[in-house]
């Protein structure tokens, strides 16, 4: 009772708006202890998650919602030259910093050349992908492209444009927290940063006049636990968070202004870390009959319906496909390997006496076939209490037949950093939603972004799927794309790298109390989530104004 009260009273002081404040939106991206002040927007762990987008606007974005049509934002236009081999970007004119000085085709040629100077800087090794950039004048920007590639625009807009004459000075641009940043995007100001609250507010020399909101908070909140307690009591505007039974905990306390709205959206997945530093967990997991007895060892069904309330997508594909990218699925994959995607213990068990993982030294568990020991553990974040559930279920799987399976559960921050570095043995991971499985596939089976982003924790890679997912982009060609999509999940079904379980839903929960303009089911015109891998997430808040 005492830590309820505790918890009450902060919120009040959390969440009281200062008195000079016209419109503040409460939102909550990320969960947390404590509010850490980071906003290196090439940092992929201890960054705050509102600095991409809101603080550094990208190039264009590609509303995904709407056959991925570009929205441009710095950039005006871009033009693909006709032998797919080279792109140009024009910006907007007149285009500031928010500190005032003039934002440029120079600085965004000094930031992908900074990249190349700065590789861990480089979280998706664009420059594996480009081979030069020019600034043609100050408006425009030409890159040249290692391939030919009818997706050069989307894989270059995923980097933030940085200022040149902040950045040029920066001697360890890996660990600079960048405090007080100047950027380009709509929300760039901190007033007020503490550990448990902190507000980002209107770029002063913000281009565009949609913008309606004059600042954001974000609130110090733990877990789920806490996220709900906000969200019910009406404090919260947006969130992206699990809500066990939504409609009654949540909906039900305001019919009129307490709505949410779940899509299919990022693939959620069991993976083994083929590279982990345990020797004999390293021989089983590069086994593909071991993995394969594994994903038969998760219910997927008890994950969706008991972990996660209902609200996944079940997703029993190999190759990753499931229900978002349903038309990119080869049915011939599905006959060939989809039993290895499916529940089925017994079979489980049948294919690990087969290949020879059987209990040796009588633990009660499987060991290698040449006698040595298998134990590992899941890694899942501490404050995501569905997927907590959803490994809870996995382990109980895993553990049924035969193999010494148990859970983890550092802090997000954790958990992304050994995914990144490939400190971990196991763990449960989500790739991000894209128009197509290209985008990924070459997140997920690029071997250049190994130690770059938690989305290649698994550590499989294949020449052969690399050159079908390059080969994707050589053609505008739709036909053609899925001839290559086709050849490069047959591989990754055979070899089933990752053990999808189900796909997430699109989490948005919104208050129309305070603001209107919200994507809703009847009016989806952008992914309104607002997860740090949507770059929509910027539309959506252009979208937004004070009721009142």
């Amino acid at each position: 009772m005492k830590k309820s009260i505790l918890w009450a009273a902060t919120a009040l002081t959390l969440f009281a708006a200062p008195a000079m404040a016209q419109s503040i939106l409460t939102v909550n991206i990320e969960p947390a202890t404590t509010w850490v002040r980071n906003f290196n927007p090439f940092n992929q762990t201890s960054a705050r998650q509102s600095t991409l987008d809101f603080i550094y606007e990208p190039l264009v974005v590609f509303n995904r919602f709407d056959d991925n049509k570009p929205v441009f934002r710095l950039a005006e236009s871009f033009k693909l030259a006709d032998d797919l081999k080279s792109i140009e970007f024009k910006l907007r004119p007149n285009l500031k910093w928010s500190d005032g000085k003039p934002l440029t085709a120079t600085d965004v040629k000094f930031t992908y050349d900074y990249l190349k100077k700065f590789p861990a800087l480089d979280f998706v090794s664009i420059w594996t992908f480009i081979t030069g950039v020019e600034a043609i004048d100050g408006q425009t920007v030409r890159f040249t492209l290692a391939n030919p590639s009818s997706l050069a625009a989307e894989q270059l807009a995923q980097l933030p444009i940085v200022p040149e004459h902040i950045w040029k000075d920066i001697a360890e641009p890996v660990t600079f927290a960048n405090e007080t940043p100047v950027g380009s995007g709509p929300m760039t100001e901190i007033p007020r940063f503490t550990g448990q609250t902190y507000d980002q507010c209107r770029n002063p020399h913000y281009w565009d006049a949609a913008l309606k909101i004059d600042c954001m908070r974000f609130p110090q909140l733990a877990d789920n636990n806490q996220i709900l307690t906000a969200t019910a009591s009406g404090t919260l505007d947006w969130g992206v968070s699990f809500i066990p039974d939504i409609e009654n905990v949540y909906v039900a306390k305001d019919p009129e202004h307490y709505h949410f709205w779940y899509s299919p959206s990022s693939m959620v997945a069991f993976l083994f870390n083929q590279e982990t530093a345990n020797e004999n967990n390293r021989k089983a997991f590069n086994d593909v009959k071991f993995r394969r007895a594994a994903s038969m060892a998760l219910d997927r069904g008890t994950m969706v319906d008991v972990a996660g309330y209902g609200y996944p997508t079940l997703n029993e594909d190999p190759a990753g496909m499931g229900e978002l990218y349903k038309s990119w699925a080869d049915p011939s994959v599905a006959t060939d390997f989809g039993t290895y995607g499916k529940y089925d213990a017994e079979a489980a068990k049948a294919l690990l006496d087969e290949a020879g993982y059987v209990d040796k030294d009588g633990d009660g568990f499987r060991d290698n076939p040449d006698g040595s020991k298998i134990s590992f553990s899941i890694i899942v974040p501490s404050s995501w209490t569905d997927w907590i559930d959803t490994v809870t279920i996995a382990v109980e799987g895993l553990q049924a037949v035969g193999l010494d399976a148990k859970i983890e559960t550092p802090e997000e921050a954790v958990w992304t950093g050994n995914l990144i570095n490939g400190t971990f043995d196991a763990a449960i991971n989500s790739l991000p939603a894209s128009a197509s499985p290209y985008y990924p596939y070459k997140r997920a089976f690029s071997a250049s972004d190994k130690g770059k982003t938690r989305f290649t924790a698994q550590r499989w890679f294949n020449d052969d799927v690399e050159k079908l997912v390059t080969e994707f982009t050589h053609t505008a060609d739709l036909a053609k794309q899925k001839e290559a999509m086709n050849k490069a999940q047959r591989i990754v079904a055979e070899n089933m790298p990752m053990m999808p379980v189900f796909n997430n839903p699109n989490w948005y929960q919104y208050n129309t109390k305070r603001f209107k303009g919200w994507v809703t089911a009847e009016t989806p015109f952008v992914n309104p989530s607002i997860s740090r891998t949507n770059p929509a997430r910027l539309l959506h808040l252009l979208a937004l104004e004070p009721v009142n």
